[in-house]
């Protein structure tokens, strides 16, 4: 039970054993797991809110949802495409100033 809590925490926090592992900048690495640290941060504060109100944790429960899908894509991205989380990508500069 130990090295199954150890792996769930491993796998999630440190961004040599999860699939961030694949984002080779260090510091966009990084962003990344903060964000969703924040995203897990504001879906639980919504999610433990709406508990208290009946009809209220369906939307609770549609946070959580939403925040594990992100999770879900966010580290599948960074195993299939890790160029996608350069600093730069999506920016194109050809020498000019402007």
């Amino acid at each position: 039970m130990r090295r199954l809590v150890v792996f769930g925490w491993n796998y999630t926090f440190n961004t040599e054993v999860s699939p961030l592992r694949h984002i080779t900048d260090v510091s966009m690495r990084h962003y990344v797991l903060q964000a969703l640290g924040f995203m897990w941060a504001a879906a639980s504060s919504v999610a433990l809110g709406s508990y208290t109100l009946g009809f209220a944790s369906i939307i609770g429960h549609a946070v959580l949802i939403g925040a594990a899908v992100i999770t879900v894509t966010t580290y599948t991205a960074a195993t299939a495409k890790p160029d996608l989380f350069k600093s730069n990508s999506g920016r194109r500069y050809d020498g000019e100033h402007e």
